[in-house]
């Protein structure tokens, strides 16, 4: 309609029987539109609805394994890591030392190698083996 009085732009749209909404007040002179208000919120939310849906979530799941476990155990571990996986969760993989296991580090590094080896056909090294005080940890992340 173009630059219009305000009271002529009331006028206009309680004769289509629409709302005046002020969509850009910031702008010189100030941009309106005549629409009904009501159904104009109603798909905005519906909008939001719609992307939230698309939206993809995920948690971080941890386990733990100390230097000294099994093999069978490590085995068992890595069939809970596939499951975590396979629901599109991250896994955060702990080797915890206690008291004199602080002493093989080396060993703990192993196991998050073969935990690495055993899971690269599901699963991608997000972050690398790393120390932080008492425990070593690495995470995973579905392919």
């Amino acid at each position: 309609m173009g630059i219009v009085p305000a009271s002529q732009a009331k006028a206009a749209a309680a004769e289509s029987g629409l709302d005046l909404v002020e969509v850009s007040p910031n702008a010189n002179p100030p941009v309106c539109k005549i629409m009904d208000y009501g159904r104009f919120k109603y798909e905005q939310t519906k909008k939001l609805q719609e992307a939230k849906k698309k939206q993809t979530t995920f948690q971080i799941k941890e386990i733990k394994v100390r230097p000294k476990t099994g093999e069978h155990d490590l085995m068992v571990k890595i069939g809970h890591i596939k499951r975590f996986i396979e629901k599109k969760d991250k896994v955060k993989v702990t080797v915890m030392f206690r008291g004199r296991e602080i002493t093989l580090s080396e060993q703990g590094r192993e196991i998050l190698d073969l935990i690495a080896r055993e899971t690269e056909d599901f699963a991608v090294v997000e972050q690398e083996p790393k120390f932080e005080g008492r425990t070593m940890m690495m995470v995973l992340a579905p392919k």
